[in-house]
């Protein structure tokens, strides 16, 4: 499967000089096959040090900490030889070796030629991190644009690429964004959905559901395993706790994360702030900060880190958590579950660098997304999973905020191309809102 960061790795490739690679990204999202496979190709030669799969080799580091010698080390302790000067190293899971996390510094300090790279599940929990020594992506679910390519249905992946606006392209897009729904962006979901294509669509089904079962009890797992000084049962809840909070509003906009019976006898945002944090740097869990009064730029300086709403990273566990099964996610009703149309807007801007995101409220209106663009003017974005698009909520931040544009993300096929002040974008354009209707264009 294509993952649009390539593009980011092969321009680290061809610098003439470069600093390490450094991956971050929950557990399960790819990152193994991004460096490996799809990086590793345009290498000759790939030399993989895996420190979850094999801790001896932190015996390399043990020493030395110089790029010459951990090379020497790898080579007598894998029988791999290594160019340095054509080959690709890759340190995998380089949370679970310090002494290799530190190196990263040595290697671009001493070594600024060389191609080396490293992933991590629990980076955003390391102690020490060599900061300025790496350039750092990080790499989330797939989004709805390369679950698209995923299908390899060129025709409708290029009137994607074109955003096209007809009846016929919005049916067949609507159609994958709800099969999005339902499998997500976890990488080994959406390859069982496509390469059973020939299967029954129970089989499929049952498939998915499977995946997406292994993958939330190995989180819990790690919870315990990597939680360090935290509660990892206070994890554990308020992780279990988010797709029920979303799902309590139904088709109104998602209200910020509740702390009352979360957990036995905390209800104060400062009982749980660990866990969220601790959710929040693994990529498990999205922030949203509402925001109130006249928004203004920069939006961060306005947030309170006690009122903060939390999404899912992946929209299809979302719905597996929540029991929500495949045929009632294609079925019309349910366009009334606006939680879902809301988290995959919240992760296709996050996956665009929109990290945080900000909403805003106030008595009785609420917009789902309000976003700066490039001149700083605050654009509110509303959220509407299905047909129905009047938005009386968009009309009250209009009397108040005069803002210079507005855009509505629904379940129709959209306004006009040519509209530039109150757009009606499909949902699965959301991407687009951020790549190209926030920047300044007067």
């Amino acid at each position: 499967m294509k993952r649009s960061i390539l593009d980011k790795l092969l321009k680290w490739k061809h610098k003439e000089q470069r600093k390490p690679l450094l991956i971050d990204g929950a557990r399960q999202t790819g990152k193994t096959y991004l460096l490996q496979t799809l990086l590793g190709e345009t290498f000759p030669n790939v030399l993989r040090i895996d420190f979850l799969e094999s801790p001896e080799m932190a015996e390399a580091f043990a020493d030395s900490l110089t790029p010459e010698n951990i090379l020497s080390n790898l080579e007598l302790l894998t029988g791999q030889r290594f160019n340095p000067e054509s080959d690709l190293l890759i340190f995998d899971e380089i949370g679970e070796c310090p002494e290799a996390v530190t190196s990263l510094k040595f290697f671009a300090e001493k070594a600024p030629t060389m191609y080396v790279a490293a992933s991590g599940s629990n980076i955003g929990l390391l102690n020490s991190f060599p900061v300025g020594k790496v350039e750092q992506h990080n790499l989330r679910p797939l989004t709805f644009r390369e679950f698209l390519t995923a299908s390899q249905e060129l025709p409708l992946i290029n009137a994607f690429e074109q955003q096209k606006n007809s009846s016929a392209v919005h049916t067949k897009l609507f159609d994958k964004l709800t099969d999005y729904y339902f499998t997500g962006g976890m990488p080994e979901a959406v390859q069982a959905w496509f390469s059973l294509s020939d299967q029954s669509i129970l089989e499929r089904i049952e498939a998915v559901n499977d995946i997406h079962r292994n993958l939330v009890a190995g989180y819990q797992r790690d919870f315990g395993k990597y939680s360090g000084k935290v509660d990892a049962t206070l994890i554990e809840s308020v992780f279990m706790n988010i797709p029920s909070q979303l799902a309590s509003v139904m088709d109104e906009s998602v209200k910020r994360f509740k702390f009352k019976g979360v957990h036995e006898r905390k209800s104060r945002y400062s009982d749980f702030e660990s866990a969220i944090i601790w959710l929040d740097k693994c990529r498990l869990a999205l922030k949203n900060y509402p925001i109130d009064g006249t928004p203004r730029s920069p939006l961060a300086a306005y947030r309170k880190d006690n009122m903060v709403k939390l999404f899912l990273f992946d929209v299809g566990l979302l719905n597996h958590m929540l029991g929500i099964n495949y045929k009632e996610i294609k079925q019309q009703d349910y366009e009334y579950k606006g939680f879902i149309a809301e988290n995959f807007v919240q992760q296709e801007f996050v996956a665009q660098g929109v990290d945080p995101t900000f909403s805003w409220g106030d008595a009785r209106a609420e917009i789902e997304f309000i976003a700066s663009d490039t001149a700083g003017n605050i654009i509110p974005i509303e959220v509407k999973s299905g047909k129905r698009t009047k938005a009386r909520s968009l009309e009250s931040y209009k009397q108040k905020c005069a803002p210079i544009k507005t855009i509505k993300l629904t379940g129709t096929q959209g306004s006009s191309p040519l509209e530039k002040e109150n757009l009606v974008l499909p949902l699965y354009y959301s991407e687009y809102v951020v790549t190209q209707h926030l920047e300044n264009l007067s």
